[in-house]
């Protein structure tokens, strides 16, 4: 297995490798999300995991999608969901959502909203695309409010020409530990649980949630 890496930035020098967070396709990803794609990334099994985390978490008020496309996985929608995503026909498919923002996170990793505003930020396997996710993730702890959670769940799918190149080099059982290294890195969070969600197997998607809860 390979070990995660140990505390640092993803915009600064090395513990991260050098090239960790490049991608073998740097076109805007504005250009590469252009063309709707109201598929889901997940099959039912994993889906129906994402939405049970959400329940157990009590994910409600306000919540933020960041990555998000035209379905958010809840089983019951929150008070008020607002989706953050880069193609605006998904977004406004999405049937849950109260507010739809187009913002390219990889271009501008600042989120366009005020202190403290979502009780809860969810990301559902988008966090491998971010070039810097613990800036990404600072500006969320910043966002939420106190107590409030920050959940990543993931799969073994993506588009690898756009996931960053350590994402794709590590093994998929450390992934979940990278991302918790990103929450760490980012501050503001109690330590990060890393959970296996779902066990993959001949025709089953695993899923991994990774959940860290922002300190008063």
């Amino acid at each position: 297995m390979t070990t995660p890496p140990p505390p640092g930035g993803a915009a600064g020098p090395p513990p991260w490798p050098e090239g960790f967070f490049a991608r073998d396709d740097e076109r805007p990803d504005t250009d590469f999300y252009a063309t709707p794609r109201l598929v889901t990334h997940l099959d039912a099994g994993a889906v129906a995991a994402v939405g049970a985390l959400y329940d157990e978490l009590g994910l409600d008020g306000d919540v933020l999608d960041l990555m998000s496309s035209w379905v958010s996985h809840f089983r019951t929608p929150p008070r008020h969901l607002t989706v953050l995503g880069l193609n605006a026909v998904e977004l406004e498919a999405n049937p849950a959502a109260s507010a739809r923002v187009v913002h390219d996170l990889n271009a501008d990793p600042v989120l366009p909203f005020a202190d403290a505003s979502f009780d809860a930020v969810v990301n559902c396997v988008s966090v491998d695309y971010l070039v810097d996710p613990v800036r990404v993730l600072a500006d969320v702890a910043r966002v939420l409010r106190p107590g409030g959670w920050s959940v990543c769940t993931f799969s073994n799918r993506c588009f690898p020409t756009k996931a960053v190149r350590g994402w794709l080099a590590v093994d998929e059982a450390d992934r979940p530990h990278v991302v918790a290294e990103y929450h760490r890195q980012a501050g503001g969070f109690a330590e990060p649980v890393v959970e296996q969600r779902v066990r993959g197997g001949w025709g089953r998607d695993p899923l991994w949630a990774v959940r860290a809860q922002r300190l008063p």
